[in-house]
This record gives structure tokens, sequence and C-alpha cells, in this order.
């Protein structure tokens, strides 16, 4: 082999990339099913064929009442893994529901304030390393003996008493680190990302979401306003093991609804890195690339959800990108590599707050709240998507996105911060979209062409994840109670069952011995988002709960 040919070859295997495959099998170790946030499973014994002799093979109850069970299970080696609101956690068997071990976290620090009740709530734990890492309501990182549930390590992230912020969100395990965000958009607060060493606990790196003085970005806010701008990035991001990249999405810009102190001028004071997705690497923290998908946000249109990692050909080449849908409803596709702009699709049908945006992302015809005046806009601050995630399928190459059509009457105020406190600066009661008498649907889109392939409607707020599997389906439930699955290429209903509570939880699909389970987390929490359901729909009364409902076929029919 000759010296020119050797270096092509080196050279060539240098950009090799590993394909992405970010579909579970057997276990359901992340957050997301993988790393990737695909929410997919490859398992198929369950299908579009026998799905409608879907039953409940075994329950679990909490015993925390207090609020839902909206945690994602995690399943590892046939055990699965369960937080409650309130950070009971539980080392279940995975194919009886029979308690293997528990972990209760002691009552929160004094003094630690009441934020938002829908961040109050834990999400999820992170299973890697030997450990079971969750965090807590007062701001620590806890993380349990995998096989024990003995503590085995704690650290305070914050002081809840100063900063107002707490942990709600899965953690994320990045390589041997386990980052987390943490609640506070709302807030007077500098919101920021902490990876700490799965092994011991001790600091990695911390990233602001708001640059301090002589960094970078910093010349985007107004004064000393970067001190409390929020952009707390409070949900779970992703990780791509070939770039040893993190990937997340950041929270909106605080205050909410008035920006007077910290900007004023949107192409002047864009408010970095609030309302964006952020590539960091792994091992630092640095910040590789950013992409602000609401520049000077005043609609409290935060941009922290899951951000779903896929290889596919966009133009005829082949690309690894991410798609990202914020509040607002609109979901961009970048290039995961560069942070390249590739597209922009707008998925929910009412959509007022701006004119519409160019093919590059720019937003055209912005309302922006301003004080003394109401600007009526569409989606609402709850969001055409909130922390619910949309599931990928790459047997069909759709997203499945729960959407929300509501609007909200803005009225902004100009009160200055106090730290750790409430800091929204306006109210913003909320109403169906005008001419919807359905106030959700679900819709299959495709991420590449920007089109919506189905939709199905349904007449409350759909609050709850979604789950696809290679049986070529699709499931969710409602705060009615049901747990149902769709056809995950025609959208038609396929089966559902009563679950007794309504759904705001996330279904994962996990396999023991050969036999797919399906497991839904029920329970309607009230909270800022359920409270305004409630209040939107005074007729209803959806039911709390704190379940974990697992399904399978009958044995003969595995």
């Amino acid at each position: 082999m000759t010296r020119w040919l050797l270096l092509i070859l080196i050279a060539t295997t240098a950009q090799a990339q590993t394909p992405l495959d970010g579909a579970t099998r057997a276990d359901w170790p992340h957050n997301g099913g993988q790393q990737s946030a695909w929410r997919y499973s490859a398992l198929d014994q369950v299908n579009t064929s026998n799905v409608r002799g879907l039953a409940p093979a075994w329950l679990f109850q909490t015993g925390d009442y207090a609020d839902n069970l909206q945690a994602t299970p995690i399943v590892v080696d046939g055990v699965m893994y369960l937080i409650s609101a309130r950070a009971q956690v539980f080392a279940l068997n995975a194919a009886t529901g029979d308690v293997i071990w528990q972990y209760k976290y002691g009552e929160p620090r004094s003094g630690t304030p009441g934020t938002h009740a829908d961040f109050i709530l834990n999400r999820g734990v992170a299973v890697g390393g030997g450990k079971v890492i969750f965090g807590t309501k007062d701001s620590y990182l806890v993380a349990l003996d995998q096989k024990t549930g003995r503590e085995a390590w704690k650290v305070a992230v914050d002081d809840p008493r100063q900063c107002g912020c707490n942990l709600g969100a899965a953690p994320l395990i990045a390589g041997d680190k386990v980052i987390i965000g943490g609640n506070g958009g709302e807030i007077a607060h500098r919101g920021y990302l902490t990876a700490f060493h799965i092994s011991n606990g001790r600091l990695a790196w911390r990233w602001y979401v708001i640059p301090g003085p002589g960094e970078k970005g910093n010349e985007t806010w107004k004064g000393d306003s970067w001190k409390f701008g929020g952009g707390a990035p409070w949900m779970t991001g992703s990780f791509d093991a070939d770039l040893n990249t993190v990937y997340w999405g950041t929270g909106n810009a605080a205050s909410d609804f008035y920006d007077g102190d910290r900007s004023g001028d949107a192409s002047k004071y864009p408010n970095l890195y609030t309302a964006s997705i952020v590539a960091l690497d792994a091992d630092t923290g640095k910040l590789k690339w950013h992409y602000q998908e609401v520049p000077d946000d005043l609609w409290d249109f935060d941009s922290a959800y899951e951000v779903i990692l896929m290889d596919r050909v966009v133009k005829g080449q082949p690309r690894r990108i991410l798609a990202h849908m914020n509040k607002s409803g609109l979901t961009t596709v970048l290039d995961r590599v560069t942070g390249e702009h590739l597209g922009v699709f707008n998925v929910p049908e009412m959509s007022t707050w701006i004119a519409g945006v160019t093919e590059d992302g720019k937003l055209i015809g912005r309302k922006d709240p301003k004080p003394g005046t109401v600007v009526d806009v569409c989606p609402s601050s709850v969001g055409a998507k909130s922390s619910n995630a949309m599931a990928y399928s790459p047997q069909t190459g759709y997203l499945y996105i729960p959407t929300v059509e509501t609007c909200n009457a803005i009225s902004s105020t100009d009160l200055p911060p106090e730290e750790g406190k409430r800091y929204m600066n306006g109210g913003h009661p909320l109403k169906v979209a005008p001419g919807h008498s359905d106030a959700s649907h679900i819709d299959a889109w495709d991420p590449v062409t920007g089109k919506r392939i189905w939709t199905v409607p349904y007449k409350y707020l759909l609050l709850s994840s979604m789950l696809a599997t290679a049986g070529n389906l699709v499931f969710t439930g409602d705060p009615d109670g049901y747990f149902f699955a769709l056809d995950a290429r025609t959208g038609e209903k396929l089966w559902k069952f009563q679950t007794g509570a309504g759904n705001r939880g996330a279904a994962i699909s996990y396999s023991v011995n050969g036999r797919q389970y399906v497991a839904e987390t029920t329970g309607w929490q009230q909270g800022i988002t359920g409270g305004f359901a409630s209040n939107l729909f005074p007729d209803q009364s959806w039911r709390n709960g704190s379940t974990l409902v697992v399904f399978a076929l009958p044995e003969a029919t595995k």
C-alpha cells in the first residue's frame, strides 16, 4: 500500500460516522429511551394485528398521592427504577412489580420556596455507573447504589432559599458524567447546566445559560439584567457519544412578559442564550454552537424541551440532524455537527404571535406584549407542546407530536426583579383557540419535508408523552383516563384502556424473558398547566393518582 493511499484511507476512516441507533430493545435505559430521545422501542411482539389483546399484567401504586406519577420509568436488566413526585425511589422486578428495594428522600431543607407546582414534582431518574441518580425539590442531586438503594453520594447543586430554583427533570448520563438542569425560568435567577462525576459526585463543570461580563453573548443583555435573566434548562437534554456532544434546550428569558430592563430591541439585545438549542462539549461544558429559536422572548415560549437526534437524508445528502420543538410550536431542524439551519415548520393550527417565519428561521411580524396593553396571542404560554415529549420512529420517519390549541391574553407590568422571587411581570389567562371545538390533536410530521401526515383531534388538553414502537404503534394517554394505541402510519385508534386516573405521564416499552411489556404512569397532576385545564373545562373532574399500569399480551400469544 502506498503512503498516499494509506493517508487517504486514514482520512476517510476519520470522517466515517457511527450510524445513530436511538431504538431501545429489552431495556429502557434512559429518560428518552436512548440518549438520542427517540422514545422508540424496536420491540414488535405487540403490533397492529394483536394490540387489541393487550391487558394489564401488573400494577404498582407508589403510595405518594400528593401528586401524580409523571416520571419516565427506567428498565435495566429486568429491573425497573421509578420515582414518585416527592422523590420516593423504587426498584421493581420488571416482570412482576415486586419491590426489590425502596428509598424515601427526607423532608426538603427548611425555607425551600414554593415555585410552579408543575416544576416541583420529579420527572425521572438516571441510571449509570452502578448508580440511580435524581434531583430534589431543595436542589440536591442524590445517587443511590443501584443494587441496594443505599445513598452513595449527595451534593448540593444550589441553595433554593436564595435562587428560588429546584431540580425536577431526569438527569442525563453522558459518558462518566451526569448532567442536570434546574427550574427557575419564571424566577429572578440565572439558569445553568451542571455536570458531576458519576463515581463520586464531584463537580466536573457548570455552564451558565446567560453569559457574564467578558463572556461572548453578555453584550446581548442590557446592564446587569443578565444576573436575573432566567433561561433555566429545566428538562432533559440529549447526548451523541460519537461527537461527544450534549444538546439541550434552554428556558425563556425573565421576566417573561416584559423586556424593558433586559432588551427592548430583539435585533440588538436578543438575550443569549435563552430560548435556544445549545451544543456543549460533554467533557468540559464548553459551548460548541447555539441556535436561538426565540430572540428576546416575550411570550414564555421557552425551548427547554427534548432534542431528538437522528440521521436523515436532507436534499440528497446524508446528514446528522436534530429536531426540536419549542413552546410556540415552531419546530427547527439543524445539522447537529455544525448548528446549520436546515428547516423549520409550524405545528399548531392557530399561530398569531408572529405573522410568519422565514426559511432560515427568522421571525416576521412579532406581536410583542407591552405595559398598559393586552395582547391576544396563540399559542398560549401553556405551549403548543410543553414538557410532554414527542416520539420519533425510524420505521416511518415521522415525529409524533401532542399539540395543544390554546391562546392567552397577555398583560405586562414593569416591576424590578428580586433575587429568587417570581419574576413573570404579567398575567396570561387561557382560552381555547377561536374556531376550535377541540383543544388538542396528535399529529404525525415528517421532519425533513415539514409536512403533516395525519392528525387525530381531542376535546381537552393532551399532556402525556408519546411512545412509538416497531409494532407500527404509537401509545399515549388522555386526561379522561384512557391509555390508547394508534396506528403509526394512519393515526387510526386501535386499542384503549381505562386506567382509572388522568394521564400526564410517559409510557415505555421493554421485555423480560422474551415477553414485551408496555408501561404507563398515571395520575392527573393539577399544578399550573393542569390547573389551567381545569379552569378551561370546569365540568370535568380528572382524577389524580400515582399508579404504574403495565400491559402485556396474554402469555399464550407472546
